[in-house]
């Protein structure tokens, strides 16, 4: 089943100058190798249709069931300089959690949201 990734992980994200760095951290450790399959630096730049200049680095981390992208060119020249307010961290890590996964069925139970899913 298709499921936006809000529901398999949480983020969390900072930025410095023109840089995005954007933590994924899997609600179960279950969920992780989800991520880590689909996932991709390439995806994750791929989603954000050209918002993202430069290249896109995934660093995992296992131990948290987390991976962490480095998003290079991906503020519009930096925070401070760009008339791009929406460009912000913030706003890049809220936007990948419409990211969309394949979640098999045998996982369901441990998604979060599950009840607004049908919603959706």
């Amino acid at each position: 089943m298709k499921v936006k990734l809000q529901h398999v992980a949480h983020c969390r994200s900072g930025d410095k100058g023109d840089t995005s760095n954007i933590a994924v951290f899997a609600y179960e450790p279950q969920l992780y190798p989800l991520l880590r399959e689909q996932l991709t630096a390439e995806r994750f730049k791929a989603y954000y249709a050209g918002a993202i200049k430069g290249p896109v680095t995934r660093y995992e981390a296992e131990n948290l069931h987390a991976m962490n992208f480095v998003c290079q060119g991906a503020l519009g020249g930096g925070v401070s300089r760009s008339l791009c307010l929406d460009n912000y961290g913030k706003a890049l890590s809220a936007a990948i959690l419409g990211f969309e996964l394949d979640v098999p069925e045998s996982l369901a139970g441990l998604l979060h949201g599950r009840e607004q899913m049908a919603v959706q």
